[in-house]
This record gives C-alpha cells, structure tokens and sequence, in this order.
C-alpha cells in the first residue's frame, strides 16, 4: 500500500479537508489491552506526539485504536511507519508526583513506538 505524499503544496487543502492517518493494514498489536507498560524516555530532534509529561512513566493499555501512520517519520520525510495507537491510562500520581488526586487518571493516545512492556508486570 502507497500513502499519498504531504506536499508543501497541498497542505492548505489536506488541513481545510482533513486527512486520515489511519491505514487498513493487518499488523500485530505489540500490547494486549491490560498490559502495564513504561513509556520511553526520548529526546527527539523535531517533532514527536510523546508528551514530555508522560516519558518514562509507566501505565496501562485500556484499548488499541487500530494502525495509524507515524506522525513523527511523516514530519521528517514521509516516512509512513504504520503502528498500533494505543489508549494508555496514567494515575494522576504517576504523571505529577505525589500530590496529585490518587482518584484521577489520564489516558493518552500512543504509537506502539513510543511504548516498552514492564517484563514481570502482571497484567
């Protein structure tokens, strides 16, 4: 499968139009819903959807939202990467220490890329 290529000039059409990321591709999900995982501690030159706030904690996959294309590489050279985007949980202790209401969570969208299993982890 080809992915059309974002081009300077089309960009004022794709973003008055929308353009889909997700790709109907039959990929195995590297996490099973359930599974606690760490998210990576990267520093990336350009562009990454990893918010800081969230590298390096560690959370829950509580659904996968099918294959989408690597908004990172398509920054970078249209490189498409197809992944998995996963539905992430984080306590609002592990996201901001502490103090933080133990009751609240936060769950983010995440490419399989940006997320590493807990090995021993039950899950």
């Amino acid at each position: 499968m080809t992915l059309p290529v974002l081009t300077a000039d089309i960009v004022p059409f794709a973003l008055s139009r929308g353009t889909p990321t997700k790709v109907d591709l039959p990929i195995e999900p590297a996490f099973a819903i359930g599974q606690r995982i760490r998210t990576k501690t990267i520093q990336p030159l350009g562009h990454t959807r990893l918010v800081r706030y969230a590298r390096g904690r560690e959370g829950v996959i509580a659904a996968d939202l099918g294959v989408f294309t690597l908004p990172d590489t398509m920054a970078h050279g249209d490189i498409p990467s197809p992944q998995h985007v996963y539905s992430v949980s984080f306590t609002a202790q592990e996201l901001w220490g502490p103090n933080a209401d133990p009751l609240n969570t936060l769950r983010l969208g995440l490419w399989e890329e940006y997320l590493e299993p807990i090995e021993g982890a039950a899950s």
